[in-house]
């Protein structure tokens, strides 16, 4: 029997409020972190992310009381991140409230860090944010938000970071990132072919037929999506409603 394939909302924080953008730039206001958890949790949503986008030091105790708030909402697995470059981060995150840690820029300049808390917390607790943008015939991993190159390939910072101790890849695709014209399918294959590890995709989705085509052509296991359900576009019970219907395997909720 397959596994089934999950459906995660996305919360970009600034601290305390959620925002979002296109290809990473242009944010605006998106809601109440607190109360789109509770309304996810309440549509049937699989797990949820929450990211500080800010992720400046002045900033984390603001946003450790966000994770506070959020997960108290939840009875889903609630993953969290931004800004977390050494193992008490992640500490601090996982005692807020988080139940997996994600980890991206800081693991990019020193890998050792996915180990360290992989020992910690176990593979399964560390999820490695990978951006990624094209760039002729391969994939660049983008750090600082999506707006530098780290000049490493895509698909070889994925197989290394798993080596490192990283129990699942959230891969977006800095192209795709809030344009609404679909997942990047051949990213999302290629990094599923090159890990033993979930991927999580994320970045262009709006209709459900992105979703089936990310799951049956991407290898998915995982879709991550943001203002699609903030601005209520994709309700996360009609769109498993519709993935079922089409023989993609999904928790429906009750």
């Amino acid at each position: 029997m397959s596994l089934a394939h999950r459906i995660i909302p996305c919360l970009d924080t600034d601290g305390e409020r959620v925002v979002k953008g296109v290809n990473f730039v242009g944010l605006r206001d998106a809601g109440d972190p607190v109360a789109l958890a509770a309304r996810y949790n309440a549509e049937g949503a699989d797990e949820l992310v929450v990211l500080d986008i800010a992720a400046s030091r002045d900033r984390r105790p603001t946003f450790l009381e966000t994770i506070r708030h959020v997960a108290a909402e939840l009875a889903i697995p609630l993953t969290a991140g931004g800004g977390i470059r050494t193992l008490e981060d992640g500490r601090a995150v996982v005692r807020a409230g988080a139940d997996k840690i994600t980890v991206n820029t800081a693991a990019v300049k020193r890998p050792a860090l996915i180990s360290e808390l992989s020992r910690e917390f176990g593979a399964q607790a560390v999820v490695l944010a990978i951006d990624a943008k094209r760039s002729a015939d391969h994939w660049d991993v983008m750090v600082r938000g999506g707006l530098e190159s780290a000049s490493r390939d895509a698909l070889e910072w994925a197989r290394l970071a798993v080596a490192y101790g990283a129990g699942e890849i959230l891969l977006t695709s800095v192209d795709r990132d809030g344009t609404q014209s679909g997942f990047d399918v051949a990213l999302t294959a290629a990094i599923s072919r090159a890990v033993t590890v979930p991927v999580i995709a994320s970045g262009g989705a709006k209709l459900p037929e992105h979703f089936v085509e990310i799951f049956q052509e991407g290898s998915a296991d995982a879709a991550l999506a943001a203002s699609i359900f903030h601005d209520g576009v994709q309700p996360i019970r009609a769109l498993k409603e519709f993935l079922a219907a089409r023989g993609i395997e999904v928790r429906l909720p009750c």
